[in-house]
């Protein structure tokens, strides 16, 4: 019973120091990082932000939730205009800090970051728990109203660019569809074409016939005329009549043109 007694005392003494020794470690580390973050700011303030940058890094090496830290990091990327990159160390301030003051800077700040890469949705959100943890930030709430105008402004456009979108694709179907009336149309006229040409061609067939065929289309059009040694008396008598008659009109047709031709002097009546 004694011994068990005596190695629970001498555990204990070593658990007490190893936890003492750690404690000692961790309080080593946190001046260390306090160190860096002093070098940091120095640096910052000379606008060497890429050096601090560096100083603030080895300050979260050795202490990982030191808020300053990652806070301070953050405003040597914005400066160096990596908003990307000093995005994530103002939320790891914001989820790590313990007062409220310093959540409402991170997020002040975060939502800065989000304007700059034009994250309207993203910074109206950080802006908001901003003003939870500090309602009386006047700049805040200005910075919130100019990002709820531009996510509004960016939704109106993403509108506007859907429906011209559904517009085109109208007008592509309209057009489409107009090309297949003209497509249909030309095959239509190209039959009518085809139709008339065929038409041409009979017609013109026929001409050729006609031509071949003189005779055939003259007794179409023709009457027989009586043939000499045929014609009864009284048909000679009409023949000549005609004969007389045709040549009474040419006579007096002639004398008609020679009367026109002449020049004839008109009396004016005064």
């Amino acid at each position: 019973m004694a011994l068990l007694h005596n190695i629970l005392i001498i555990f204990l003494m070593l658990f007490s120091s190893t936890a003492i020794l750690a404690q000692k470690d961790s309080i080593a580390l946190q001046r260390k990082a306090r160190k860096m973050v002093r070098q940091g700011n120095q640096l910052y303030q000379q606008k060497q932000y890429t050096d601090a940058s560096i100083a603030y890094r080895k300050a979260l090496d050795k202490s990982s939730y030191y808020d300053k830290a990652s806070y301070n990091l953050g405003n040597a990327l914005y400066e160096n205009k990596n908003f990307k990159e000093a995005a994530p160390q103002y939320e790891l301030t914001a989820k790590t800090a313990t007062d409220k003051y310093t959540k409402a800077e991170a997020y002040h700040n975060l939502g800065n970051s989000m304007m700059e890469t034009k994250n309207y949705q993203g910074a109206v959100d950080a802006y908001k728990n901003s003003l939870r943890n500090n309602p009386n930030d006047d700049e805040t709430r200005y910075n919130l109203a100019v990002a709820q105008k531009m996510l509004d402004k960016e939704k109106q456009e993403d509108k506007d660019d859907k429906k011209n979108k559904d517009d085109k694709n109208k007008d592509k179907d309209k057009d489409k569809k107009e090309g297949d009336d003209d497509k249909d149309k030309k095959e239509g006229d190209d039959d009518k074409d085809k139709d008339k040409k065929n038409e041409k061609d009979k017609d013109k067939k026929g001409d050729n016939d006609k031509k071949q065929n003189p005779e055939k289309d003259d007794k179409k059009k023709q009457k027989p005329k009586p043939q000499p040694g045929k014609m009864s008396p009284q048909q000679i008598k009409q023949l000549l009549e005609s004969l007389n008659n045709e040549e009474k009109k040419t006579q007096k047709k002639m004398n008609a043109k020679k009367a026109k031709g002449k020049k004839v002097k008109q009396e004016k009546d005064w």
